[in-house]
């Protein structure tokens, strides 16, 4: 295990997010009185494409040092969720992505007035993912679909970061068993290490979640067992930072949470995301 490549414009790497959108996530969140989990996970999405572009601007612009591709699952269905300008497109260099939005939505955000009280302020917010769910949980094929985006991804950059593919479920795939389609997307490799596969199960309950686990023995059942082993251990500065945001984790913790509320989403796709310096 590698994973210590410079990640630049010349040897870009790239993110691959795979969306549940099955007809059970219009169930709420973390229980009856949570907001949709499609609403949730869009929500979420959202925020991230606009930090990544963020964290890739300079003086000139965003630089391309991420490609990203956002692909949706539900029905029979397996495609980019990117519309507009964007519609039909797969892995997109994030300045792409950053200049190209759905739409932008007046949001408000509180701030401190400086004077110990709080004021809201409208913000501007981008839209690039809609929040859909219908059908079944087509898991197996959107696995598969991530390994031929890696396959070609690290064809033409064979010395990057290998890609980092972050799958968002809450449920069981209805098209197979996902084990063996995981396992060939996580073995295919880059000359600084093999794919990782992170993968997050969105609660539909109040329990607690179990974050970034190095041993399966305190998942409730066969199905959050089998999610555990099909994902990738964390890089050692990915844990270094899971460590800083209070996270327990060692050597063996895996890109894996059971039982995700909102907080524990958010703080996935930032860890999940997380990249050695930008050159």
């Amino acid at each position: 295990m590698s994973y210590t490549a410079e990640i630049s414009r010349a040897n870009p790497s790239c993110f691959i997010f795979l969306l549940d959108r099955s007809s059970s996530m219009e169930d709420p969140i973390g229980g009856e009185t949570g907001a949709p989990k499609r609403d949730v996970v869009a929500d979420a999405m959202n925020r991230l494409l606009a930090e990544l572009a963020i964290k890739c601007a300079k003086e000139e612009g965003v630089r391309d040092y991420f490609h990203v591709a956002v692909v949706g699952y539900g029905g029979n269905d397996v495609s980019s969720v990117f519309g507009g300008a964007l519609a039909g497109r797969e892995l997109v260099p994030i300045s792409v992505v950053a200049e190209n939005p759905l739409r932008l939505e007046e949001r408000m955000r509180k701030e401190s007035d400086g004077a110990g009280g709080v004021i809201e302020l409208a913000t501007k917010f981008p839209i690039w993912v809609e929040p859909t769910a219908s059908g079944g949980t087509p898991m197996c094929k959107a696995l598969a679909k991530a390994r031929v985006l890696a396959m070609d991804w690290v064809a033409e950059h064979p010395r990057c970061f290998p890609p980092i593919t972050l799958n968002l479920t809450d449920g069981e795939a209805t098209d197979g068993d996902p084990v063996a389609p995981a396992d060939e997307l996580r073995a295919c490799a880059s000359d600084d290490g093999h794919v990782l596969l992170f993968n997050l199960h969105i609660s539909g309950s109040a329990g607690a979640p179990v974050a970034f686990p190095g041993t399966d023995t305190e998942l409730p059942d066969p199905f959050a067992r089998m999610l555990f082993g099909m994902s990738s251990v964390l890089p050692p500065y990915m844990q270094s930072y899971a460590k800083q945001n209070g996270y327990q984790v060692n050597n063996a913790s895996r890109g894996f949470v059971y039982n995700a509320d909102i907080v524990s989403l958010v703080q996935f796709l930032d860890i999940g995301t997380r990249a050695l310096a930008l050159r």
